[in-house]
């Protein structure tokens, strides 16, 4: 998709810039425990503010359902905003009308400014073209820099856009290009590594993968219900049962696509899920029926090994078993740490993103080795599984 950047506006100077964040960050007795979020967006508003505009942040936090919760302001993030800009960031405890708007008229060429809550208004959420209006009234141009709010078709994701010349910031820019070069027009082989604990939660995305990746490893819980399907006794696995004809279905679809669909060829099991509980590595055929799959073993660890080094592209989403608890993370590690090598080695474009996955990845070490890992939930999942992102829709040039 073509869409424009910060680099398609020729003078910035005295410009309003709304710009649209995710600074959905978690709070703990008034202090952001976690300033990833933050962090992301610091380059698109260290731009702006460099080159002389007037940055005015929008952003949500939590679910107040259009009513000002006092619990949920945004007022206490914009200490740690300042602190990792290196500069003081005003707020204004309004998104609309006279609040923001005398916030608004007082500010400097290069200042910073963040607004109250966007979700305190109920025009947010529903998209209200009279609440877009009011946002777009105090400013003059509009970036999204909030890729994990764009499958939300809202006031200050959407509705903006339409009001005001709009771009993609930095970090929207990074997630859209990285996109692309996964699955938009990849490099292939193509594959992509999707765990998790249900099928049920991803449905329309391997439906989606099947038609546009090479190979597909399914791990984690998910993994079992389509082992049930082809007949492995599971134990007392997680597994979804009554999705055995939907799993039979995606895998009649990989096979028109010619999609290689990769399953766990050993298992590790144990009788209760805990640290260090007692497990062993069994092949398929000797599961025990009072036996939990709670990893994968060496010889499936070996198999994925070897579809990431017979790939140029990997999509990765969810762990490969509950790595939550050792000893039941070395499969998840192990691939992981393999695709970090081959992309530090060049031989791989690796892009991650999607609920557990970022865990999953920290946890292992590898994330920092990755070609790019999306910090967005619900829009990275919305966007493997095919659909149209909103938010991406409207910045299209």
């Amino acid at each position: 998709m073509a869409f424009k950047t910060l680099d398609d506006i020729s003078d910035l100077t005295g410009k309003r810039a709304l710009v649209r964040v995710d600074l959905n960050v978690p709070m703990d007795g008034g202090k952001v425990t976690d300033t990833t979020r933050i962090e992301r967006v610091l380059p698109t508003i260290k731009e702006l503010s460099d080159k002389g505009a007037k940055v005015i942040l929008l952003a949500h936090f939590g679910r107040p359902k259009g009513e000002k919760v006092d619990s949920m302001s945004l007022a206490p993030v914009t200490q740690a905003v300042s602190n990792l800009l290196g500069k003081t960031v005003g707020f204004a405890n309004d998104c609309i009308g006279t609040a923001a708007a005398g916030a608004v008229a007082v500010m400097q060429n290069g200042q910073v400014l963040l607004m109250e809550n966007t979700r305190f208004h109920k025009g947010e959420e529903k998209n209200d073209p009279k609440f877009a209006k009011a946002l777009a009234a105090n400013g003059d141009i509009f970036v999204n820099d909030a890729f994990s709010a764009a499958h939300r078709a809202h006031g200050s994701t959407e509705g903006i856009a339409r009001l005001l010349p709009a771009y993609a910031g930095r970090t929207m820019q990074a997630e859209l290009e990285a996109l692309g070069s996964a699955l938009g027009e990849p490099e292939r082989p193509v594959l992509a590594v999707v765990g998790g604990a249900k099928v049920s939660s991803k449905i329309d995305l391997l439906e989606n993968l099947v038609s546009k990746v090479d190979m597909l490893v399914i791990g984690g819980g998910m993994a079992n219900t389509f082992l049930a399907a082809k007949g492995v006794d599971v134990g007392k696995s997680l597994c979804e049962h009554d999705l055995a004809d939907t799993a039979k279905k995606i895998m009649a679809a990989a096979d028109t696509a010619n999609c290689e669909i990769v399953l766990p060829a050993d298992a590790v099991v144990a009788k209760e899920f805990k640290a260090g509980a007692d497990n062993d590595t069994v092949g398929l055929d000797a599961i025990p029926s009072d036996g939990m799959i709670l990893d994968v073993g060496a010889a499936s660890i070996d198999v994925v090994k070897t579809k990431i080094d017979a790939a140029k592209t990997l999509v990765w989403n969810g762990p490969l078993g509950a790595f939550e608890i050792a000893p039941f993370d070395i499969a998840t590690v192990a691939a992981a740490k393999h695709a970090a090598d081959n992309t530090k080695a060049g031989k791989l474009n690796s892009v991650a993103g999607g609920g557990d996955t970022v865990a999953a990845l920290n946890h292992a070490g590898a994330a920092g080795d990755f070609s790019y890992v999306s910090t967005a939930g619900g829009a990275f999942l919305e966007w493997l599984e095919g659909k149209e992102l909103p938010g991406v829709k409207a910045l299209e040039s």
